[in-house]
């Protein structure tokens, strides 16, 4: 009874308290569950996309002299490859040649069966296919009259009846066994796919030297929705399959290979959720840690005069019990509905982390249990007049300096150039993440807060009231020197929330930034066009196109090392200064504008061949043909590049000396890209293969990037401004709401509304200039660090960090309005008569 009589009183009387604490256990709660849900759906998306992204599943290759005689798991087909000495067309009175080729031999099903390893571009796929880059050789159409140059056999002549894209030509001509630095550099330019019949009929009497069969399967896709256990699933599955077939057969694991590099960008989602997740739960709970306290001293009169009146502990103790119990569970349940309506409005799911309830009720028992237990006697009610002007002891021996010293050193090792926060070892399910990393913002976090802390405890009040103060200013300094602890526990968890606010929301912009960029690097532009003999000015011509860049594209050897080979115009070309070593971008593109034969060179090739700048490099062309270049500075990204080794030149000094190929980088004027792609594939025909930024943005290497962050950001940015206008107005709010009783004491000695006004802009200026300044210091730092540190989520790093002004803008507008409410509430309150409000107290 005594229990339903005091839980009756505290919602009567301490509505407002028990609110802001179930809130904050509420905002303890909510961000872990909907993080947890995104990661869920994160994953899921992964595993999904990883999938859908390959054709063929396996390709189980048949060895020399042996026969596959186990049957094949989930749907087969299989596919025959004859190497081929060239082909030949005649084409307006020109006889046009290429090189060694591939003629495959296709089941009649197999585009239906496996839809995404082959897209046709013109004519029908009833008869003979030449792949896109085939048929650009050899100036070919459908119903074109094409040679095959068979080893050993007659010439024979193939009608063609369709052109088609292979956009998996990479995996579809792989070495199958071999390990990956021993894979082909690239798939073969000349390809024909023949039906099954005709395949037979034309290759059946070739030296079986120039022959391999494959059986291509697509397994059961119901798989674990986490991509590690995926991939442990389907690499188990392809094992056993080698086994059982007992070197017959060999396993191309192409969805292994796929879920392979999903399991990484999983891991960094988990990484991402630490992050940032783990500030926001720790300021929800200082912050609803900070509220119970705001009313400690009352709690601690109140259980005094229990205790005077007979209640013997263990009554107290029951009594915290269910005031713990009430505020948990309304917090609890609050955070979990939060959670659900943001990830069915978000993720497209209501379910949540329910390990997030345990989490909240942890927080509720250390922020309201434990306070309510240490109080409880008489002694432990009296107030003192004034408190200790004695610093804490971590703050003489200055820890937080300590922790800054050791985040900075952290920093710096983990920033270095290779480190690696997530350890993917090739070919294993093992993946490892070098929590030592988390180390560093942890304890910038820490030090920062402290550091805080330590500037607004130690600051001259009486300086810095003085502009809001006037001639009161020595009063209301005097004032707030006796409430400098509870000042500073304010003005640092309005710091603290502003600082996670500012490198959140500084974070995900630069992620969305450095996504799209990615994106930009691997298409080229936001249409990149090739194999066209259309000139700069037709491009031009089309709508939507604002600019057109040409790039020459060709292979060339140095040493024994086969790169990609680009020649732009340096004038023209627009390159970040994150894509160079050794200088600004602009700095390394004047140095091609002056030197005619100047060489860009990536990093890997510097160091495997010991260059040093202003050596002479000597490429030779895939024909033999060498030509003298001098190495001139280091580019680590380019447009359509491969992510490892590469080479830069002089698009007018490679014409003359290496022709190659030219693709050209079309910027829209506004216009979606995939509009514009559309309107230049009407405009150049089938042959000519046009791609846009936002197709390549869904399929980029990452799927971390690929994965939709527009929800997740919504939910942490959503929430930032939530914590940051509660820790700035509501811990305010609350502390005015416990000095009433000082307020009308004034009153009633004579001090006007007007002299108590002083007292409280005096207290909100100093919390929102400490929050404003020091909050956006801390955020700076941290976003900078999590850049860093986070090295890997970016591909590549970006230029200079994003900032979301419009954002900031909206974070500052709620900042200020809730001090003013906070502030403008208690003047109003101050106005009241003070019998009125002894008497309510």
């Amino acid at each position: 009874m005594l229990i339903l009589t005091w839980l009756r009183g505290l919602l009567a009387r301490r509505t407002a308290r028990l609110a802001a604490a179930a809130a904050g256990i509420a905002l303890a709660v909510a961000l872990p569950a909907a993080l947890g849900a995104f990661l869920a759906s994160a994953k899921a998306t992964m595993t999904a996309r990883s999938v859908q992204r390959v054709p063929v599943d396996w390709q189980v290759e048949q060895q020399p002299g042996q026969a596959v005689s186990v049957p094949m798991p989930g749907t087969s087909r299989q596919v025959s490859f004859a190497r081929i000495d060239g082909f030949e067309a005649r084409q307006a009175g020109q006889t046009l040649t290429t090189g060694a080729g591939q003629v495959l031999g296709l089941p009649a099903d197999y585009a239906a069966t496996f839809p995404g390893e082959m897209r046709l571009l013109a004519g029908n796929a009833n008869g003979p296919l030449l792949a896109q880059q085939t048929a650009a050789n050899l100036h070919a159409q459908p119903g074109a009259n094409v040679t095959v140059h068979r080893p050993g056999l007659p010439d024979a002549p193939v009608t063609i009846t369709g052109v088609v894209e292979l956009p998996a030509a990479d995996s579809l001509f792989q070495r199958v066994g071999a390990p990956p630095g021993a894979q082909p550099q690239a798939p073969p330019d000349n390809v024909l796919l023949l039906p099954e019949a005709d395949w037979n009929r034309l290759f059946d009497g070739i030296p079986r030297d120039r022959v391999r069969t494959q059986f291509h399967v697509r397994i059961d896709h119901r798989l674990p929705p986490d991509p590690a256990a995926a991939y442990t699933a389907v690499a188990g599955q392809a094992r056993n399959l080698e086994e059982r077939m007992a070197g017959s057969g060999l396993v191309g694991d192409n969805l292994g290979a796929a879920l392979d590099a999903a399991r990484a960008d999983a891991l960094y989602s988990q990484v991402l959720f630490l992050f940032l997740g783990a500030p926001a739960v720790v300021l929800a709970a200082l912050l609803a840690g900070l509220v119970t306290r705001a009313g400690a001293q009352r709690r601690a009169a109140e259980q005094a005069l229990l205790r005077t009146r007979g209640a013997p502990r263990g009554t107290l103790v029951r009594l915290a019990l269910a005031e713990t119990a009430l505020v948990s569970v309304a917090g609890v349940l609050t955070g979990l509905g939060l959670a659900a309506v943001a990830g069915r409005a978000l993720f497209g799911s209501a379910s949540v982390s329910w390990w997030a309830a345990v989490l909240g009720l942890l927080v509720a028992g250390g922020i309201v249990l434990l306070p309510a237990l240490r109080a409880g006697t008489v002694a432990a009610a009296r107030r003192p007049v004034g408190g200790s002007r004695r610093l804490p002891l971590w703050l003489r021996y200055g820890l937080d300096g300590w922790l800054l010293a050791g985040s900075a050193v952290i920093f710096w090792i983990t920033s270095q150039n290779g480190y690696q926060l997530v350890l993917v070892p090739e070919g294993l399910p093992q993946l490892s993440v070098d929590y030592w990393a988390f180390a560093g913002p942890a304890l910038l976090w820490a030090g920062a807060g402290l550091l805080i802390w330590r500037l607004t405890r130690t600051m001259p009040i009486t300086w810095a009231v003085r502009p809001l103060a006037g001639g009161l200013a020595g009063t209301v300094s005097a004032m707030l020197t006796r409430q400098r602890a509870p000042l500073a526990r304010a003005a640092t968890l309005a710091a603290l929330a502003v600082a996670f606010a500012v490198s959140t929301s500084v974070f995900d912009t630069t992620y969305r930034q450095q996504a799209q960029v990615d994106a930009e690097l691997t298409n080229g532009a936001d249409v990149t066009v090739s194999q066209t003999t259309a000139t700069p000015q037709q491009l031009a011509a089309v709508p939507g196109v604002a600019r057109v860049e040409p790039l020459q594209h060709r292979f060339a050897y140095v040493g024994s090392d086969l790169q990609d080979l680009y020649g732009i115009r340096p004038a023209t070309t627009r390159l970040q200064d994150a894509y160079v070593l050794g200088g600004t971008a602009r700095e390394i593109l004047d140095r091609l504008s002056r030197q005619p034969d100047a060489l860009l060179v990536s990093q890997e090739t510097v160091n495997d061949f010991q260059l040093r700048l202003g050596d002479q490099v000597r490429l030779r062309g895939e024909d033999g043909t060498t030509v003298p270049f001098h190495y001139a500075g280091i580019v680590t990204e380019f447009p359509t590049a491969p992510r490892d080794s590469f080479l830069v030149a002089n698009a007018s000094y490679l014409a003359r000396h290496l022709p190659a190929a030219t693709t050209y980088l079309i910027t829209t004027d506004g216009a979606p890209p995939h509009q514009v792609a559309a309107a230049l594939r009407g405009r150049l025909g089938p042959t000519a293969k046009v791609t846009d930024v936002e197709t390549t943005r869904q399929v980029v290497g990452s799927s971390l990037t690929a994965v939709d962050l527009s929800g997740l950001t919504a939910v942490e940015l959503g929430y930032a401004l939530a914590l940051a206008a509660l820790a700035t107005g509501l811990l305010l709010a609350l502390g005015f709401a416990e000095r009433r009783r000082t307020y009308a004491l004034a009153r009633v000695l004579g001090a006007t509304p007007r002299q108590l006004g002083s007292f409280v802009w005096a207290e909100v200026g100093l919390v929102g200039v400490a929050a404003a300044l020091l909050g956006t210091l801390c955020g700076w730092a941290l976003s900078r660090m999590l850049v860093a540190v986070l090295s890997g989520v970016f591909d590549p790093p970006p230029d200079a960090l994003a900032v979301p002004w419009a954002y900031l803008g909206v974070l500052a507008v709620l900042g200020v309005a809730g001090l003013l409410a906070a502030g403008a509430a208690t003047v109003r309150a101050a106005r009241r008569p003070p019998l009125t409000v002894l008497r309510d107290l």
